[in-house]
């Protein structure tokens, strides 16, 4: 009897002391942070760069994420993963990170909830209408915002969480609305904790688009860069205090001196994009005639070109995945009446993913396109292609006369026999100077010009095409306004332009790799939905029944054994 006491009050201490070691273990353990991401693409794991911004902060960054409340899967799973990310970002930052859920449509009152859906959308969040079903059948439509407005100090910025790639199964977008969390919201934060901000140039002077024309871009650059627009004029410190500078559709001759000051502005490490037209067309006269003539677009900058690594052709593209424009289909003499065609002079971009660029972007709509070739045999220069046609394209060559006739008939994909051509490439390295070897010893020595013949290590995009950073915009009431650049007013889609353009300049200007986050990629691992319908049953069966049998076959191994050992 006292052995038997004996035991049991070894067994008591036993678990007090086991439970005391598992609570101080516990205790220990919750002032150092230890995580295990076991995930093969470290899906759970913060970079390096993202680490060091947040323990960097210096106050408090605040996320109103409104995407809360009863939500589909989907939309339930973004959220969950915007809160395990806004969680980890706590633990690096210094309890600097705060956040909110917010369901903007749990307001009553009518009025007060669309005064603050119309806040939401003033601030740069795009709106999504969900359809619900109740249990009647009872459709109806219940609107989210999904997205966040992050604010840090005094300064405000909205980011979207949904991606919305037209060309993508809901499934994809979400998986990549996912796995870009982390880059935009780092994105953001580096915006507003920034105090100096790298200086974006727009060229003018030589036929550019006008401001008017790059409203949308420029607006959407003033909230991440500083923004100006400049002409040249030979003055040589014209682009002294600019990081990047942009060539938005030239249309007149560039002087050499112009030329010069862009050339030692590349030579001492300034970043260029250029959006460039080698064939002029004014699509306007095909309102008023059935055809129009495209013309070679010389500018004078193609030897600058040329000399970089690249050539913009003088031909336009044409690929049967392309944009549409309405066509007055009626008879002559009748009421007109116009139905959408497609009109392949307009091809529609598929951006690739391999690079981070172009990653996750959303079809990219271009006008009159031409295409690049790469040129010269520098080894210092490395050269990527961005941007290319479809399968199905082809080029014609200027002088050409560009014609509505060729929507009457069925395209002949055997005619449109050249794929993938080239139409956007980004050049980095170390490049020669146009001039070198062309100015005078009094140009080449003088200290004031500090002439370069080779650049430090620097980058510039070349696209075929000046129209993809060109926004529409309406005129009323003596009002002009903008419209969001890669809208299209025929069919109210808006494509993926400005992503693009704003990744370009970011890749240009960015050096601390925050591009890089972009490059990360979570594999999507999709049921077979076919297969899945075909074998329902067979696996309701096994996981109801499976998991019964083993219980049952367990106690009764379990029974025979204790039977056994205890007959004995």
């Amino acid at each position: 009897m006292a052995k038997r006491k004996q035991i049991k009050q070894q067994n008591i201490l036993g678990f007090i002391i086991s439970l005391a070691i598992i609570l101080l273990i516990n205790y220990i353990v919750s002032f150092v942070h230890f995580r295990i991401d076991l995930t093969a693409e470290k899906r759970y794991t913060l970079t390096d760069q993202t680490k060091e911004l947040l323990k960097n902060l210096d106050d408090i960054v605040y996320f109103k994420v409104y995407l809360d409340g009863d939500l589909p899967a989907g939309f339930s799973r973004l959220r969950n993963s915007t809160k395990e990310l806004l969680d980890e970002f706590r633990v690096y930052g210094n309890d600097n990170i705060h956040y909110e859920f917010i369901n903007p449509s749990e307001l009553k009152d009518k009025t007060a909830r669309d005064e603050l859906y119309r806040d939401l959308y003033k601030k740069g969040l795009d709106p999504t209408n969900m359809k619900e079903k109740d249990e009647e059948g009872k459709t109806s439509q219940k609107i989210i915002f999904p997205g966040t407005v992050v604010t840090f100090q005094s300064k405000e910025l909205a980011v979207n969480l949904l991606k919305n790639n037209i060309s993508m199964p809901p499934e994809v977008n979400l998986n990549n609305s996912i796995q870009d969390l982390e880059y935009e919201f780092v994105r953001i934060i580096k915006k507003l904790s920034t105090e100096k901000t790298p200086k974006i140039g727009f060229i003018e002077g030589h036929g550019e688009l006008s401001d008017i024309q790059v409203a949308d871009i420029t607006n959407a650059l003033f909230d991440f860069y500083s923004v100006k627009r400049v002409k040249i004029a030979a003055n040589l410190d014209a682009l002294k205090d600019f990081d990047v500078i942009v060539i938005a559709q030239p249309d007149t001759l560039f002087d050499e001196k112009d030329k010069f000051i862009i050339d030692q502005f590349i030579m001492n490490g300034g970043k260029s994009l250029w959006l460039i037209d080698a064939v002029k067309i004014d699509l306007d006269s095909l309102a008023y005639t059935n055809a129009t003539i495209g013309m070679v677009n010389y500018t004078n900058i193609e030897d600058q070109l040329f000399k970089y690594g690249v050539r913009v052709n003088p031909v336009l593209v044409q690929d049967l995945q392309c944009a549409v424009i309405p066509i007055n289909t009626a008879v002559v003499g009748a009421p007109p009446q116009f139905a959408p065609s497609a009109w392949y002079y307009f091809p529609l971009i598929a951006p690739p993913s391999s690079h981070m660029i172009t990653k996750n972007l959303n079809l990219l709509k271009s006008e009159f396109a031409n295409t690049i070739d790469t040129v010269g045999e520098g080894l210092n220069i490395k050269k990527t292609i961005l941007l290319y046609s479809s399968q199905y394209s082809k080029t014609i060559s200027a002088p050409a006369r560009v014609s509505l006739d060729i929507m009457k008939y069925e395209p002949d994909k055997r005619m449109f026999s050249s794929p993938y051509l080239p139409m956007a490439v980004l050049l980095e390295g170390e490049f020669e100077s146009l001039f070198k070897n062309r100015i005078t010893p009094d140009i080449a020595f003088n200290k004031d010009i500090g002439f370069k013949e080779y650049s430090v290590p620097t980058k510039m995009i070349v696209v075929a095409d000046g129209d993809m950073i060109r926004n529409l915009y309406r005129k009323e009431n003596g009002q002009i306004t903008p419209y969001p650049l890669g809208f299209d007013r025929y069919t109210g889609q808006t494509y993926g332009n400005k992503e693009f353009i704003l990744n370009a300049i970011n890749y240009l200007c960015d050096d601390s790799g925050l591009l890089s986050l972009r490059a990360r990629e979570i594999k999507l691992r999709l049921l077979d939905k076919a297969k899945i319908m075909d074998e329902k049953f067979k696996w309701q069966l096994i996981n109801t029944i499976l998991p019964i049998a083993f219980i049952i076959a367990f106690g009764i191994v379990i029974g025979i054994y204790r039977k056994r050992k205890y007959a004995k």
